[in-house]
């Protein structure tokens, strides 16, 4: 009898073919025991790609959580099926990874976490980005103290034409929202860890939906201006509980010349850094200004170092064994939680176009 974790996958579309199974299909430890969909022929799939002799295939998620073989869960599915699903999980005794965002409501996400606590069944999010090189190496120079108070900063997540005209991405209801639910929420993450600072003040918050009801744009992007219910871009200030001030702009289609997903942008009483070509940090030393380079990972080259395999492989490694060794998840549910609340609290004020203030 096999003594490894085994793992059951709730949604077999992209995000688990392309970025759970090859990653998970890899440790040792584990074994993908069971698949589900509510398209059959998308868990068969999977199953006969990642599955063994023994796999389980089921088209309602619910029989798979009843399979007390299972001992880990990861959701794969739309937005607004994250917190129904995990909730069912973790009260089912199985750990959980979700896929970003938490969840499409924040009421929601804080259900998600509270059942984790109840259960006492270890929870977390899906934000790889922070397993990148770059991102690994920034946030030990900013628990170092390197760059003294961070009061400052900016999250990027800019496409200049990278609109996801597929599957549900363009779907208001069942998303809740576009570029800024979907990639911003990775740029939100990964800054408000590096500054580890999760107390929003108040936020103000616009969205626009602009470039998707071109005509000439939409035929080329490959969806029809009607079928585009969230928004192309949206851009927010959030002010911090301390008084730091944080920059999020997100779009999938903006007229800029640089684009970066998942980049930040942080300022410091001792020194600032960046991501946009590579790690820099920038500082006063000796009465003089100076840009250093920071060499990261394994190579020390940021193109080899910081490919999208590279993180989700150790994001899914550090989360195996965060089950295995009775640790803390790197990904925390509150972490999430504060992400989603910021989120939604954004797009209240792009509605009402009005600040929005925490108690």
């Amino acid at each position: 009898m096999s003594n490894k974790l085994k793992i059951g996958m709730i949604g077999c579309g992209g995000i688990a073919l392309n970025k759970h199974l090859p990653y998970l299909s890899k440790i040792n430890e584990v074994e993908l025991a069971a698949f589900s969909d509510t398209f059959a022929d998308k868990a068969r799939q999977a199953a006969v790609q990642y599955g063994t002799a023994d796999t389980a295939v089921y088209m309602d998620y619910k029989q798979l959580l009843a399979n007390p073989g299972i001992d880990v869960v990861h959701v794969c599915t739309s937005n607004d099926s994250h917190a129904e699903i995990t909730i069912e999980a973790l009260e089912a005794g199985k750990h959980v990874m979700c896929e970003k965002p938490m969840a499409k409501l924040a009421a929601d996400a804080v259900r998600m976490l509270e059942t984790a606590r109840r259960t006492g069944k270890k929870l977390t999010i899906g934000y790889n980005n922070r397993f990148r090189g770059d991102s690994q190496q920034l946030y030990k120079i900013c628990r170092n103290g390197d760059l003294g108070d961070i009061y400052y900063a900016k999250a990027h997540a800019v496409r200049r034409r990278g609109v996801p005209a597929r599957g549900v991405f363009l779907d208001k209801e069942m998303q809740g929202g576009g570029p800024l639910i979907d990639i911003g929420t990775h740029a939100l993450d990964l800054t408000l860890w590096m500054m580890d600072n999760y107390k929003p003040r108040m936020v103000v918050g616009s969205s626009y939906h602009k470039l998707s009801q071109i005509e000439e744009t939409a035929i080329n992007g490959g969806w029809k201006p009607s079928d585009f219910t969230v928004e192309d871009s949206a851009f927010g200030m959030i002010v911090m509980e301390n008084g730091a001030t944080v920059m999020l702009e997100s779009s999938w289609a903006l007229n800029i010349r640089h684009e970066g997903a998942a980049k930040v942008t942080l300022c410091g009483t001792k020194g600032g850094a960046d991501m946009w070509d590579g790690l820099w940090i920038n500082g006063e030393e000796h009465g003089k200004l100076y840009d250093k380079e920071i060499r990261m990972g394994l190579t020390g080259n940021p193109a080899v170092d910081n490919v999208r395999g590279k993180s989700i492989e150790l994001e899914m490694r550090v989360w195996i064994d965060s089950i295995l060794q009775d640790r803390e998840p790197v990904v925390k549910p509150e972490q999430a939680l504060a992400v989603s609340q910021i989120l939604e609290a954004l797009y209240e004020s792009a509605y009402t176009g009005k600040a929005v203030y925490f108690v």
